[in-house]
């Protein structure tokens, strides 16, 4: 029996910053950069337009002097207060209050809490406090799709049930003036902070994708292609140059997982450009197939973990037929793989 998803609601942070600003961040700390120009064209073709952080750019917690134990302070409070107004608009679009779920699954990799978001929002919420929970806090990336994934083992598990799902990020707490490499710099434009939540249960609760199987792949040999760090000055985010092609060697295995099933429709995290584009047509999808993935990299750039439930609200607006065969996935620090087999339920 498929798990079906709600809707999903996502919030953005209050302080849009345009492209164009960060590079002229990025001109006013690093003049003397030996590779500025090539920096600055990078990040002006990285194909976001704008992004969200939850604090100005100029706050000490993102391009400050901020240290480890502000930021992650910051950026726990931000992302705490994004889950709750996200999972509150999850709850209203599935018509359900919160007395009606039976488990909460949440992600949140950027800053750090114990107890993490799943405690917190319980109250926040007014949750039962019988409520079953699973707390994923170092996937990034493919945060969102994981969570998914085990809410549907819930929902199997438990037939009935309703699992909430959030996923969080504030990214910008990992935007440094001391990370000086070009995909540090790349970085820098790339992301941006949101949260997003969904409902996840065995009988529809409304329009939506069906989750039928799930998938997870973790590339051998590759654990250094996408790293966090910790260092006084907080967390950082690396990686290495065959990152740049990492989701390219991961997708034999996952078309092999596909088959030669017709997919008709993608949710596709929006990592870059250039994952999008390829996986798209590893999967036989052309470019306006992609567009939902491609138009929240552009107005909202890769939101983390929040990303793939992000590009699942937006399909919404222009959603698939009926019963059209789809594939989610999203790529991350292992260098990992997790996607879903669905169709569309209308």
């Amino acid at each position: 029996m498929p798990a079906h998803v709600s809707r999903p609601q996502t919030v953005v942070g209050d302080h849009k910053v345009t492209t164009a600003e960060i590079a002229d961040d990025i001109r006013a700390h690093h003049a003397g950069h030996p590779r500025l120009r090539a920096i600055l064209r990078v990040v002006e073709n990285c194909g976001v337009r704008t992004r969200n952080f939850t604090r100005p750019l100029n706050a000490p917690t993102v391009s400050g002097v901020a240290d480890i134990g502000e930021r992650a302070r910051a950026a726990f409070a931000d992302a705490l207060d994004m889950s709750e107004r996200a999972a509150a608009a999850a709850l209203r679009t599935a018509g359900l209050a919160a007395r009606d779920i039976d488990a909460i699954v949440t992600t949140h990799s950027t800053g750090w809490s114990v107890p993490n978001l799943d405690v917190h929002l319980i109250a926040r919420l007014g949750l039962r406090p019988t409520v079953r929970r699973v707390a994923l806090t170092t996937l990034a990336c493919p945060g969102g799709t994981h969570c998914l994934m085990r809410a549907a083992d819930m929902v199997a598990a438990r037939p009935g049930s309703k699992v909430l799902v959030v996923a969080a990020e504030v990214i910008s707490s990992v935007y440094h003036h001391s990370d000086t490499g070009i995909e540090s710099m790349i970085y820098k434009a790339l992301f941006g902070d949101s949260a997003a939540a969904a409902v996840v249960s065995d009988t529809p609760l409304g329009p939506g994708i069906a989750i039928e199987d799930s998938f997870e792949y973790v590339l051998p040999d590759s654990v250094d292609r996408q790293r966090g760090r910790i260092s006084p000055d907080g967390f950082h985010f690396d990686s290495t140059k065959k990152a740049l092609t990492a989701a390219d060697d991961a997708l034999p295995a996952l078309t092999e997982w596909v088959g030669t099933e017709q997919v008709d429709f993608a949710a596709i995290h929006p990592g870059s450009l250039r994952i999008i584009a390829d996986t798209a047509a590893a999967l036989g999808l052309d470019d306006h197939a992609a567009r939902h993935s491609t138009d929240t990299l552009c107005d909202e750039g890769n939101l983390g973990g929040v990303s793939i439930l992000r590009v699942i609200e937006r399909t919404h607006a222009a959603p698939p037929a009926d019963r059209a065969r789809g594939v989610v996935v999203a790529f991350g620090p292992g260098f990992s793989t997790a996607a879903l087999r669905c169709h569309w339920h209308a």
